[in-house]
């Protein structure tokens, strides 16, 4: 399925967490640290029994979609998806390429800890 550029419409900030020497006691994730920008669409999810439960404890899933590049292929779970208009922030769930490949599809949560 081809996405147009019109309809990739947000601009959003994919970071990942820094990794810090070992503190003493085996910490050693630092904050976060952004990785790269890029144009994303971000379609919120509506139908579905699940979905329908997740929206009432306060969490909304989205499909967030980028066009698929070296940068975008390298995320995954453990990084987070920040708007840059808006400042709002979603944990990513899953991460998989489109059929045809051009485009990375994300699903995300709003309403999480972003931990």
């Amino acid at each position: 399925m081809t996405v147009r550029a019109g309809q990739l419409r947000e601009r959003f900030a994919f970071d990942k967490r820094s990794v810090v020497p070992d503190d003493g006691y085996g910490n050693t994730l630092g904050g976060w640290v952004q990785a790269f920008t890029c144009a994303a669409g971000l379609v919120p999810l509506r139908r579905g029994e699940a979905v329908q439960a997740s929206r009432l404890s306060g969490v909304q899933p989205y499909i967030l979609q980028v066009r698929a590049s070296s940068e975008s292929r390298g995320v995954t779970t453990a990084w987070r998806a920040r708007n840059t208009r808006t400042g709002k922030t979603y944990n990513i769930r899953t991460v998989e390429p489109s059929a045809d490949r051009s485009m990375i599809d994300m699903l995300c949560e709003e309403g999480v800890a972003d931990g």
